[in-house]
This record gives C-alpha cells, structure tokens and sequence, in this order.
C-alpha cells in the first residue's frame, strides 16, 4: 500500500481502517452459495423506472422510479454514484450504471429495514434493490445478519469498492464483487425479518445482499471536532482521483469540505506514515445545507435544497468564492456525481412524488 508523508496531511481529523470482516462475509457466502458479484445483479433488473420531465433550469435528462419507490415513505434516496467513478471506460460489463443509495425510515411497529442500494442501467431504464447488511459471526460458527444504519448521504464506487457516507462515524465499506445472492431454497419467505435460522436466511424480502467488509472510522485529535461524513463524492481530475467529503451543516454548525488521497494500487484512501488517512485539505468556508459536492473541470459543484416544493440551488467555485445558481435542480436535491466523459453532473432527489435521478449539463453552469 502506497504511503505518503505526514507533511503533505492536514491534521485535526483523520479514519482509521477497521479490520476487514472476511469470517463473517465468507460464512454468510458459504451458506448461501458463494458470492455472485454485480454482473450477477446487472443480469437480473427487476424494477423498471422511466423517462420523465423534472424542474429544474439545468436538467438535462430526468428517470424516474417505479410507483411503489416514488411513493415509499419508509425509504428515502440519498447518494449517487455511476460506472463512471468506477471504471476508466465509463461502464461496467458493457452498462452505463448509476448507484443511488436509500436510507429507511422507522415504520411503527415494524423492525427497521437500514440502508440499501439501488443499480440503475440508463439505458434500459431497469433497476433493482440490494439490501446492506453487516453479518456477525457468532462464537458456535453461525453468522447473525444486522440492517446497516446509516443515513447513507453519499456514495462513491471506486475500482471494486463502494464507500458509503456515515455521518459522524466516518463512512463504511464493501466490495461490489463480494455481492450475494439468496437462493430460493434458502429464502426463507418472510419478508417482515431480517436473520439466519439454521439454513434459511430471511432479508425482508430482498433477493441480493451487500455485507459491509469494514469501516473508515472518523476520529480527532484534541482541540479538534470530527468531521461529518455526510456526502462524498470522487474528484476525476487529480491523478489519482481523490475523495471528496463534507458537511451538511444548520445553524452554527460547521460545514466544511476535505479531500482523501486515495490508493490507485489498492483503490483505499493513502495511509500515512502513522497508519492513519487524513485529508490533504481541510476547508470550512463551505456553505449551509450542503447536500453534495463534487469537483469537475477544476470547480466545486454544491447541491442545496430548500424543502419538497421549491427547486434546489447549485452552488459553483471554490471554498470562500462560490456562485449560487438558483432553481437549478428539482425539489430536494441530494449527493452529486460527475461522469467526466459526458461532461454531465448526476444527481438525486429525495422527496416523496418529486423523486428524479437526473443529469445536467456541466457548462450550463459556466
């Protein structure tokens, strides 16, 4: 692993890179048949979204979801990320995919379903769900399944890894080739409960499962606040791409905006000499209700919303000197992506009815 000086590392905040739960993972594969990998999933869309229109002076192209996922109030989008942050070519097996995340609600008197992701094909429109678990291995072998918890704001796909926004514990991590399948003779048909009873495995109804591999944990040194997680996104034009992070912020609240090296050998943020990741910049001149940020053609990119009405602004430049770009998204924007080759930025709106994924046009914003 590659590993960079500790002068070139802003200090206060850092991650530090939990062990890697292979027992679990390997034991919950095991059990139902081995890692199929996201090819497996790509083969098998079962949902279909739609072209539609969105609100928004900078839409380019708009889809939508099914009628049950517009609807849902248990399950809200949050993070995108396309095959573009994940491959130099732009696809994964021949597909352009975007990959949204969703964080549940609670529903009174029912247990609380986590987070999920959604693998979107653009050009056909087709999609389908994947549960994030975290399988434990428990002391007389057997694995426990729990839901992932987390807000999930962000989103990045970078080589085979996802890595995904955790607020203030930092975010998590799993691999996309590391993606199971539940076999009907292992369903166990319930799809109230999520758990391993003997050789049946219930997943609240879901057909794939992403367990989590490990953690990047958020952490600060005295005299220093952690730094929120609350969206990331991948910066193309560095070499190697870094990660970009930042705050959602009210009130006095900070709302800062960092960048992780990352590994272009191991696809994982730059250790340092410590063994710690910390960013190589630390900004706080971000802006309040920042919902995404991303980097494209050198310039910041900041999603705002203001509520499930009113269009989203798009904030462009740099930290200390951006732009606002008013009614620029639909209602309720969230995480942003760049996909360099179409020279497009992607995103994701949240609200119930007023759900879009959808693109705009970088140099609108010029």
């Amino acid at each position: 692993m590659s590993t960079t000086s500790s002068s070139d590392f802003v200090r206060g905040v850092h991650l530090s890179r939990t062990d890697a739960n292979v027992a679990g993972i390997d034991t919950l594969a095991e059990l139902l048949g081995g890692r199929v990998g996201v090819d497996a999933v790509l083969d098998d869309l079962n949902r279909r979204g739609r072209r539609t229109w969105a609100p928004g002076r900078a839409v380019h192209r708009a889809l939508t979801w099914d009628a049950e996922d517009r609807r849902t109030r248990r399950w809200w989008p949050q993070g995108i990320t396309t095959s573009a942050d994940a491959s130099d070519t732009g696809d994964i097996a021949g597909r352009r995919v975007v990959v949204t995340t969703w964080y549940a609600h609670e529903v009174p008197g029912e247990a609380h379903h986590g987070s999920r992701l959604t693998f979107l094909d653009l050009d056909s429109r087709r999609y389908r769900h994947v549960l994030l678990v975290v399988p434990e291995l428990a002391d007389d072998g057997t694995v426990r399944l729990e839901p992932l918890k987390v807000h999930a704001g962000g989103i990045v796909w970078f080589g085979p890894y996802l890595h995904i926004a955790s607020t203030s514990r930092g975010f998590i991590t799993c691999r996309a080739d590391e993606l199971l399948r539940v076999p009907d003779e292992r369903a166990s048909g319930d799809p109230t409960r999520l758990g391993v009873d003997g050789d049946r495995v219930s997943s609240y109804g879901y057909r794939y499962l992403l367990p989590v591999r490990f953690a990047y944990e958020a952490a600060a040194e005295k005299g220093h606040q952690k730094l929120r997680y609350s969206f990331l996104s991948l910066d193309h034009d560095t070499k190697p791409p870094e990660l970009v992070v930042g705050e959602y912020a009210r009130g006095e609240q900070t709302r800062r905006l960092a960048r992780f090296p990352l590994d272009p050998e191991t696809s994982l943020l730059v250790d340092g000499e410590d063994g710690l990741s910390r960013p190589l910049m630390l900004d706080d001149r971000g802006v309040g209700h920042m919902q995404g940020a991303t980097v494209a053609r050198g310039r910041y990119h900041v999603t705002t919303s203001h509520g499930p009405i009113k269009p989203g602004s798009v904030y462009v430049g740099r930290p200390g000197a951006f732009r606002r770009r008013r009614w620029a998204t639909p209602p309720g924007p969230e995480d942003i992506a760049y996909w360099p080759s179409t020279d497009l930025l992607w995103s994701v709106s949240e609200h119930p009815r007023r759900r879009w994924v959808f693109s705009m046009r970088r140099s609108w914003f010029d």
